[in-house]
């Protein structure tokens, strides 16, 4: 039997492949006891797993003693930094501190230019680099050539050291940004190995979600947790694809609100928007991803007034524990899901997994102690998902006008209406089990990998054919059997940014919706080749046991077992394919 367990800050939740959901409080300081006590006597013959485990360490640096072997004269990279100021007339800014410090930063000799071509050789001497729990090596332009690394890697593997080379993590230029790719990969091997060796033994096959939306085996998730930072959402946004299409509203948007924070992703055509990199606690991850947008805005997401009077939603989570007042765990500040509590979207004698029935009372005191209402927090948490949709829609030349909502997580029913509303959208789609959504996910998507090559000289297209054939070759050697797909990172001479396009005469146009012109007559560079291979999914969406829903026409508080939907007055909620809800005006 097949099995998807999804960590979250609040919840782990588990999906069969028959239909059966579980839902637990998760265990933040040791994620492996919620995921085992989830699955307890189901005896998975493969187990699907979404993890928060990477991102947690990442943003509360837990992370394990790295050292940077770099080029002669490089060290110094990963603080330097780019140009650019994260507030750029804040005086009191600070960037986020480098991953290792200067003292554990280590230089060696050897040198390539920019082709690739060798300017001094590699002398075979690397420093004494002490204590460490993994070495990170990143050489310069050693995306075109990876031989000095190979060479550095080998004699510190023979030292016994734990190794990753940035021509295994990122092999792609920019030379910031390779770094601290592989530094983060590196720090978080001695966190996220233990945490993700406990789940070996609970099923013939464990695999494990990337960012890229794709399955990969325990020991790749493993080797490299970088991969892992979005682990979790990836695999909502799956399935809410899947659920667009079915529905007929294949260009959407997935809306993810959990506990803890509330992630969106653009679908155009069914298909989930990707991208080259992201930002994860303030430091860039240069690694194929779904383009998901994370804010700290969540059920548990704690209300106040700040200094200047004003109500702030969030960032900050109650978390599992002791988790929102109403909870009854001794939370005493006030939070989202209190406030829903209080306006009557959640039903009194709600009854939580692991939690008990929800104290009304004490969500109220919450509230009145903190000085702020119900309807404020949910206006205030509401026009902060609002601004998230737009950041997906809006800030990348799409009009929300023409998208679908498609909510999950369990708070996303409650909030979605509100959202789709203030956008004008034209409908919003609750899938069934939409509390444990992203665990239907893991269930239901494919195995995957995604290869990435620097192109060399950008003007150049001798070969170009040629190369792109030779990685998709290389893609499916990974994943025999799979099927291929490969795109182009594309930009205008003189540009510092690119886009990625199936071809390069899509360019033209991808750079008019995404800048607002193009022009004809620029020379396009190519600069990075990329191939996706995967292969289905063993089971679909369609193929659970649907749920039984009625129509139902607003206001309306419908409670589900893994989630509360609130059907708001002039709207209606029709039952659609795959037993999810298509909640429209009337």
């Amino acid at each position: 039997m097949r099995v998807g367990v999804d960590t979250g800050g609040t919840f782990t939740d588990v999906v069969t492949e028959v239909g059966d959901v579980r839902k637990l409080p998760s265990t933040p300081r040791d994620p492996s006891r919620a995921v085992l006590a989830a699955c307890a006597g189901l005896a998975p013959s493969e187990l699907a797993h979404g993890t928060t485990v990477a991102t947690n360490a990442l943003l509360e640096r837990r992370l394990g003693r790295v050292a940077l072997v770099t080029t002669r004269g490089f060290a110094d990279v990963i603080e330097i930094a780019r140009q650019a100021r994260p507030s750029l007339y804040d005086a009191h800014v600070d960037r986020p501190a480098p991953l290792v410090p200067r003292e554990l930063r280590f230089e060696v000799a050897g040198r390539l230019d920019a082709h690739g071509v060798e300017l001094e050789p590699f002398d075979g001497a690397v420093p004494d680099l002490g204590d460490v729990d993994a070495v990170a090596v990143c050489l310069l332009h050693s995306d075109l050539d990876p031989s000095h690394e190979r060479a550095v890697a080998a004699v510190l593997r023979a030292r016994g050291l734990d190794v990753v080379c940035s021509h295994e993590v990122s092999p792609e230029f920019r030379e910031y940004e390779r770094t601290v790719t592989t530094v983060a990969d590196a720090a978080l091997r001695p966190v996220c190995a233990p945490a993700l060796g406990k789940l070996a033994s609970m099923a013939n096959k464990v695999l494990v979600m990337t960012s890229a939306g794709g399955l990969v085996p325990l020991d790749e998730a493993t080797a490299h947790p970088a991969r892992l930072l979005l682990s979790g959402p990836a695999a909502g946004v799956r399935a809410a694809a899947a659920v667009a299409v079915a529905s007929g509203l294949p260009d959407a948007v997935a809306f993810d609100m959990g506990g803890t924070s509330t992630d969106v992703c653009l679908v155009r055509g069914g298909v989930p928007e990707p991208t080259a990199s992201r930002t994860v606690a303030g430091l860039p991850v240069r690694l194929p991803s779904l383009a998901i947008h994370t804010i700290g805005a969540g059920g548990g997401s704690i209300a106040r007034l700040d200094p200047g009077g004003a109500l702030v939603v969030g960032p900050e989570s109650a978390g599992a524990d002791p988790g929102p007042a109403c909870y009854g765990r001794g939370g005493a500040v006030p939070t989202v899901t209190d406030a829903n509590l209080v306006l009557g979207r959640i039903p009194a004698d709600t009854e939580l997994p692991g939690f008990g029935l929800l104290d009304v009372d004490a969500a109220r005191r919450a509230l009145a102690s903190a000085g702020v209402t119900a309807d404020g927090v949910v206006a205030v948490v509401d026009a902060a998902m609002e601004r998230a949709v737009r950041v997906v829609t809006v800030e990348q030349g799409i009009d929300p006008r023409d998208l679908a909502l498609i909510a999950f997580g369990g708070a996303g029913p409650l909030h979605s209406c509100a959202i789709a509303e203030r956008l004008d959208m034209r409908a919003v789609v609750v899938p069934a089990r939409a509390g444990v959504f992203s665990a239907v996910g893991l269930l239901c998507s494919p195995e995957q990998r995604e290869l990435v090559r620097s192109w060399g000289d950008p003007a150049s297209r001798d070969g170009l054919a040629a190369a792109r054939a030779a990685l998709a070759s290389d893609a499916v050697r990974l994943l025999p059997g799979g099927d291929v797909t490969s795109w182009l990172d594309c930009r205008y001479r003189g540009q510092s940014h690119e886009l990625t396009v199936r071809d390069l005469d899509d360019f033209p146009a991808e750079h008019e919706r995404r800048n607002g012109f193009a022009r004809p007559d620029a020379p396009v560079e190519v600069v990075a080749l990329r191939a996706r291979v995967s292969r289905a999914a063993p089971l679909s969406v369609d193929d659970l046991v649907p749920v039984d829903r009625a129509p139902v026409t607003g206001p309306a508080v419908v409670a589900e077992p893994d989630c509360t939907v609130w059907i708001p007055a002039g709207w209606r909620a029709e039952p659609g394919p795959t037993g999810a809800w298509v909640v429209v005006r009337v």
